[in-house]
């Protein structure tokens, strides 16, 4: 048994540097300053609202745009001071309000569909309408508490804004090496892919999993990045991680391009295993590379040990050409173009630390401006939105229905029960429910574990000492640890916050142990009633939506595969068309995946078609990963001229795509065969490529360094990738043919 005593430790310098703990410690002073000096003046309950201000405005602290950020911050002050006002005053303390709060709940939930930064400001408004039952000063008027609470809202942000001038590159940073770091995972699961045969299926499924994340990532630092040029001008700092975060996207269209059909590769290359193990060591390498530069972003590294790698590859592919592979070899040019993908690779690694070195560059790696602006995803904010999501086909219209009806249950037993603190029941509900079932299945097992956790550990320190100032310092500290691990680990945070609040209790309650049994009955039924309403309540099962997922990233794909077959007909310099293209392809296979990813978490018996649903997952994100071979080949070789059979082939596979599109869409299509014309065009591939394939026996076989590549090189990998694109087409149209898709 491999254990480590001290792992836990290991993470805990990156932990302490990280953006969540400076934004958990920051709220931890906005929250406890205002307390502190409200003690020591003798006014309490004015330090508890502006604390309680601070708490409400800080869900919508997240990074992006610093813009954004900001305003979200001040428009969730706005809205817990409205939300507290209707608390106090529409529904009070009485079954009259019911219906008020249930109306309530749903306006509020239902501001979501302005995107997730708008779901993070509508959850300050939930949080505050439950915390306004708290009763937790009869000193302050409503109107006064509220007010205070706007306050403590602005005070909030000051203190953010302050954190922000003074240390403006921490966020940048932080996305950054866990950028950095995702890449190197996602380049450690390709080096496992290449030697896995039939084991292919686990690490793809979390090749699947790094891509979702990394395309999270990329959004975030786009938006961050390209925001900050276009209200701060364009710093040496930020164009340098522009440029980076240009080369982490090439790395990842290299990393993803697949110039070899690994079920191919392993029956060319079966009597020479060792020519794959070289080329995994060398992956392998870079991925460490990689690892070493997310943990030092501002040390210039040194890539030796990549040159050695490199330089191994080439020996081996020297010694197999030796040994009797003439240039015309399949099995070599696959190893050729495989070879190149990871010299190309390796060049972008070097640049990035470049970059992080002294280095000046001056481009932006874009041609205009206000085309750099096309890459930050934009959300819409027209009041047409909110009438065009008012039917149950709305994932947020059937959430906020049923977050309000579950919300009045759990108001009503609370009321029914007369139970002690029976708002933590509607603030469990409020925390835990999202607009799908897994996710609040999840949460809930996460939420009561944590509850109980920590119940534990506070039973054991009441029982240990009931000193009231290491109370104070320990819901301190819970509370900031609790926001600094929300986001990484929800059961972590939960335990947290549990310390927290029954550290709170403590100094107000002389029977702690009361309010620790109260805190974990509350937590339960809240748990339950918030996974049972997601149950019975108009559920919105994956099945019914990822139809709508499929179609785009089909589309997106379609759209991908458009600008590389243009780039291949017209040459020339990149187009941004062709960037933003591979972007909303990226972004399509990840929000597959992550739609794939939720039907898992469903009941057996809502899995509907999931066999089918991860085999039509995995055979788009094999296109796109054979699309983007072809894409990076063209960029880094000069080709020949396309032919009217490569047109004649593309124009296939877009409608092979098409077909799929249509009938997704439950269109009438006919079912797909090769014409004459494509058949044409793949005898014409087939006799070109045996006729190059003649001359490249020519060759001299010891003279592996004078090889470039050329005609037959473009040919192998350029008709193999196209026969692929073709076949997976093909199999795509087959399968959703053979899927019983369901309406939403």
């Amino acid at each position: 048994m491999n254990f480590k005593p001290f792992r836990i430790f290991k993470g805990l310098p990156g932990f302490i540097k990280s953006t969540d703990f400076a934004k958990a410690s920051i709220l931890g002073l906005a929250i406890s300053l205002p307390i502190a000096v409200g003690v020591e003046m003798g006014r309490f309950e004015i330090g508890l609202a502006l604390a309680l201000g601070a708490l409400l405005s800080s869900p919508s602290d997240v990074s992006g745009s610093l813009r954004h950020k900001n305003f979200g911050i001040a428009l969730s002050a706005f809205l817990a001071v409205l939300a507290s006002l209707i608390g106090g005053y529409l529904i009070a303390d009485s079954w009259i309000g019911l219906p008020v709060l249930g109306i309530t709940i749903f306006i509020l939930s239902y501001l979501a569909v302005f995107g997730f930064r708008a779901s993070l400001i509508s959850f300050s408004g939930l949080f505050a309408l439950v915390l306004s039952f708290a009763n937790i000063s009869n000193v302050l008027e409503i109107y006064e508490r509220a007010f205070l609470i706007g306050i403590g809202g602005l005070w909030y942000l000051g203190l953010t804004v302050l954190w922000q001038r003074i240390h403006p590159k921490g966020q940048t940073d932080q996305f950054l090496a866990q950028s950095l770091e995702l890449t190197a995972e996602y380049l450690e699961t390709r080096g496992e892919l290449i030697t896995g045969e039939d084991k292919r299926e686990i690490p793809l499924r979390r090749l699947l999993k790094l891509q979702s994340e990394l395309n999270e990532k990329h959004e975030t630092l786009r938006d961050i990045l390209i925001s900050s040029r276009k209200t701060s001008g364009n710093s040496n700092y930020e164009r340098k991680r522009l440029l980076i975060l240009i080369q982490l996207v090439d790395i990842l269209e290299l990393a993803m391009a697949n110039p070899v059909n690994y079920e191919k590769m392993d029956r060319l290359l079966k009597e020479h295993p060792g020519q794959i193990l070289v080329f995994q060591k060398l992956i392998f390498a870079m991925a460490e590379r990689i690892k070493t530069i997310s943990i030092s972003l501002h040390k210039e590294s040194k890539t030796s040990t990549l040159k050695t790698s490199l330089n191994d590859v080439k020996e081996s592919l020297k010694a197999y050409h030796a040994e009797g592979s003439n240039y015309a070899d399949e099995g070599f040019l696959m190893l050729k173009n495989l070879y190149d993908y990871q010299e190309e690779q390796i060049q972008k690694i070097e640049k990035i630390e470049r970059l992080l070195g002294n280095e000046d560059y001056k481009e932006t790696g874009f041609a205009k401006k206000d085309e750099i602006l096309g890459f930050i995803t934009r959300q819409e904010f027209d009041p047409k939105i909110l009438l065009e999501n008012l039917n149950l086909k709305s994932a947020i219209f059937k959430h906020s229905l049923r977050i309000a009806i579950v919300v009045m249950v759990g108001y009503a037993i609370g009321a029914y029960f007369s139970l002690q603190n029976a708002y933590w029941i509607l603030l469990t509900i409020v925390v835990i429910m999202r607009p799908n079932y897994g996710l609040t299945k999840t949460r809930s097992k996460q939420r009561t574990l944590g509850t109980l956790i920590g119940a534990a550990i506070a039973v054991g320190i009441v029982f240990i000492t009931q000193n009231l100032t290491l109370y104070a310092i320990l819901a301190i500290i819970s509370l900031v640890l609790a926001f600094a691990t929300v986001q990484k680990n929800y059961k972590t945070s939960a335990v947290f916050v549990t310390l927290s609040v029954v550290f709170v209790y403590a100094l107000l309650e002389p029977n702690v142990l009361d309010v620790i049994q109260f805190r974990v009955v509350d937590t339960l039924i809240g748990a339950g009633l918030a996974t049972l309403g997601n149950l019975i309540l108009w559920p919105s099962w994956e099945f019914f939506g990822i139809k709508s997922v499929i179609i785009e990233s089909i589309e997106a794909n379609k759209n991908y595969f458009r600008e590389v077959t243009r780039f291949y007909e017209k040459k020339g310099k990149l187009p941004t068309s062709y960037k933003l293209s591979r972007k909303e392809a990226f972004l399509g296979i990840g929000n597959l995946n992550i739609a794939f990813q939720r039907m898992t978490q469903e009941p057996k018996k809502k899995q509907k078609n999931l066999k089918e649903i991860y085999e039509i997952t995995v055979l788009n994100h094999s296109f796109l990963s054979s699309l983007a071979s072809v894409g990076v080949y063209i960029q880094n070789h000069a080709t020949t001229e396309a032919s009217t059979h490569f047109k004649t082939f593309s124009r296939g596979i877009e409608e092979n795509l098409d077909r799929a599109l249509a009938l997704l869409k439950f269109e009438d299509t006919p079912v797909s065969g090769i014409k004459e014309e494509q058949l044409a065009a793949r005898n014409f591939f087939d006799k070109n490529y045996r006729s190059l394939t003649r001359l490249g026996e020519n060759e001299a076989r010891t003279n592996f360094d004078e090889i470039s590549g050329g005609e037959l090189q473009e040919a192998q990998l350029i008709y193999e990738q196209l026969k692929w694109l073709m076949d997976l087409s093909v199999k795509l149209e087959k399968k959703i043919r053979e899927t019983k898709f369901q309406n939403e």
